[in-house]
């Protein structure tokens, strides 16, 4: 493999990129007077900022990588031009892409004057790598993966694709932009040791922000370094900015829109695969499926008759006769099939408006907690579990928070922007806080409840927690670690944290744990505090108060 400077284009490697006073200025001014802007204020009277600090370290939060290898563009076609743009020689070198996918791929290339190789995906649109690697040249710059792929939906084999990293003897593109709603985890996490690989992902998908058009790329700071001097100075407005940021604030909203999709998606293959028009839905991991009709042209025409818009792939290699549809929300979902069940001949009957009281009676709460210092969501599900999602800049922190969810059978979603770079302290702390906060709020007046817990599991530590909901204050600590530090965490601040827990839920809380391995030893005290959690917050069918002889605490 070359060294990533050796694949970039002579020119690109001798360019001074655009510059401003501000760039060049650490110092914070008051006054602007280096740019000829209009000096009245009125919102975006200033130029907005090139390198989007402040969303860039939103996105490593919630991504859980660092801010130092994200490269933000004007959608993700940005990224793809510049990828083109800064390793391939106009008329020089050639790129090869996996057919059938992505149209901007070619589309790009043939702006930038690279010949296309384009790899025929296998004929259940898997990957082949070793195939796909042969038909690469000596001039073959970049190599473009899309997965899951569009407009096929399906998920890329992962062992493929590393194996296409490592032995491409260039630039590797996995495009990504799909990847939320396919259950997987993303090869963002291996920029670090992979220096060719470049991961495109995007605000437009998922997170509902098509209309801003900002596109995400993740690579070794190396080439992101490259990618910020190439591109075009103000390429994300400050509006644009500004509202990522404000939505980004909602990261349960999205994750619950997530499973929504994902549920909508299998409703839809469900339901498409049984009617005599259609003749294949293609597995998808996306939130789109393609489907083979027998008559793809009468679908689509009937469709759009009755103002319902999907894309004609037909024309794409293996895509014949297919239509790619989007998932859509329940009510669209349903139209839909109404007209494609109705063309079919075949009874449709519509789902009813959603009555499920059991959900509208699960004990949830999310709030939110904002300082000087840090910014913390928190969702709380008591009733029902789902995968959690925890993300607070601390990666061992991460982990322990994960116990609680796993251990205590409840659907639990933290994140956390704090003031990391200082130290843990705030951020361990707030958590607590708010975490504690959100189960008082679920927990609502406590009636009902079992009211005790108490867990001493064995596992490669022995640890022993026993809770007491009642409301009154008490906390006992007696563990004892070796080291300062367990993993990225200051070990001093786990008994801050679970006494901060206490005192914001109002509950007993004595913890005992001992053992020979710190990292066992915490890991023991957060499962038995989960366990102990679960057995506490139980509903007792039986019970209408409180646990108590005295008939009220």
């Amino acid at each position: 493999m070359k060294e990533i400077l050796d694949l970039v284009r002579e020119n690109i490697r001798k360019l001074t990129p655009y510059s401003t006073a501000r760039d060049d200025c650490k110092i914070k001014m008051d006054v602007y007077l280096d740019a000829n802007e209009n000096p009245y204020e009125n919102g975006v009277n200033r130029y907005p900022s090139p390198f989007q600090q402040e969303l860039k370290q939103r996105l490593a939060i919630l991504k859980g990588i660092k801010s130092e290898n994200i490269f933000l563009g004007n959608g993700s076609d940005e990224a793809i031009d510049l990828v083109y743009r800064i390793f391939c020689e106009p008329n020089k070198s050639s790129a090869l892409i996996i057919s059938p996918s992505y149209g901007m791929y070619s589309v790009a290339a043939d702006i930038n004057a690279v010949d296309i190789i384009k790899y025929r995906l296998e004929e259940d649109f898997s990957l082949d790598a070793k195939k796909m690697l042969s038909l690469a040249r000596e001039d073959t710059r970049v190599l473009f993966i899309c997965s899951p792929n569009n407009p096929s939906g399906n998920l890329l084999s992962r062992k493929e694709i590393e194996y296409a990293i490592d032995n491409f003897n260039g630039i590797v593109v996995v495009d990504e932009a799909y990847i939320d709603f396919a259950g997987s985890t993303s090869l963002s996490t291996l920029v670090a040791e992979k220096k060719n690989l470049v991961v495109l992902q995007t605000l437009s998908k998922l997170y509902a922000m098509a209309g801003l058009r900002i596109g995400i790329a993740i690579a070794d700071s190396s080439i992101v370094k490259i990618m910020n001097s190439v591109k075009y100075p103000y390429n994300i407005s400050c509006i644009n900015q500004q509202m990522a940021l404000s939505l980004l604030k909602e990261p349960f909203k999205i994750r619950e829109q997530c499973s929504m999709i994902i549920e909508e998606r299998e409703y839809l293959e469900e339901r498409l695969r049984v009617l005599p028009i259609v003749e294949r839905v293609f597995k998808s991991d996306a939130n789109f499926l393609l489907v083979k009709f027998i008559d793809k042209s009468t679908v689509f025409k009937t469709l759009t008759d009755n103002g319902i818009i999907v894309r004609d792939r037909s024309s794409l290699e293996g895509c014949a006769n297919s239509l790619r549809i989007t998932v859509g929300t329940p009510e669209e979902n349903d139209r839909m099939l109404g007209i494609l069940y109705g063309l079919s001949g075949t009874e449709f009957s519509p789902r009813g408006k959603n009555s499920d009281t059991e959900r509208e009676n699960e004990r949830r709460a999310i709030l939110s907690r904002e300082t000087s210092e840090t910014s913390i969501q928190v969702a709380l599900n008591l009733d029902r579990f789902s995968t959690p999602f925890i993300s607070t800049g601390l990666h061992f922190f991460d982990h322990m928070l994960e116990q609680i969810s796993y251990h205590a059978a409840i659907g639990l979603n933290i994140v956390a922007v704090g003031d990391i770079e200082r130290d843990d302290h705030h951020t361990v702390e707030d958590v607590a806080i708010t975490l504690a906060q959100a189960f008082d709020k679920a927990l609502g007046s406590r009636k009902g409840i079992e009211r005790y817990g108490f867990s001493l599991p064995m596992d490669e530590a022995e640890a022993t927690v026993l809770i007491d909901l009642g409301g009154r204050i008490d906390f006992e600590w007696e563990v004892e670690f070796s080291n300062a530090m367990i993993g990225d965490v200051n070990a001093q601040m786990f008994n801050h944290f679970f006494k901060s827990f206490a005192q914001n839920l109002k509950c007993n809380l004595h913890i005992k744990a001992k053992g020979e391995n710190d990292h066992h030893i915490i890991e023991g005290v957060f499962k038995a505090f989960a366990r102990a959690l679960k057995c506490a917050i139980r509903e007792d069918r039986k019970n209408a108060g409180i646990p108590s002889s005295k008939g009220k605490i």
